[in-house]
């Protein structure tokens, strides 16, 4: 059974005040997390053995399009890999 639209409504209200206060430091932990993932996917081609690396060579051309953006933010000016250019 679904709720009146008019309820809906309200939890809807509900979850954006709650929400709308922790919106930057959720985004922040989000990033943060996600640069995380980013170090151990790459951690390999940058010399650092990484135990999961059969795991995550799958997800490597996914990752290659959010590489720059994260090499940045991360404060290296260039790419850290040789073999990948992305500057």
């Amino acid at each position: 059974m679904t709720p009146p639209p008019s309820f809906r409504r309200f939890l809807e209200l509900l979850h954006e005040f709650y929400e709308s206060r922790h919106r930057s430091s959720l985004a922040r932990e989000m990033r943060e997390e996600d640069d995380l993932f980013m170090l151990l996917v790459f951690s390999e081609m940058m010399g650092v053995p990484n135990p999961a690396s059969y795991y995550t060579l799958e997800l490597l051309p996914i990752l290659y399009e959010r590489f720059h953006e994260w090499h940045l933010r991360m404060g290296m000016e260039r790419s850290p890999l040789d073999h990948f250019r992305c500057c």
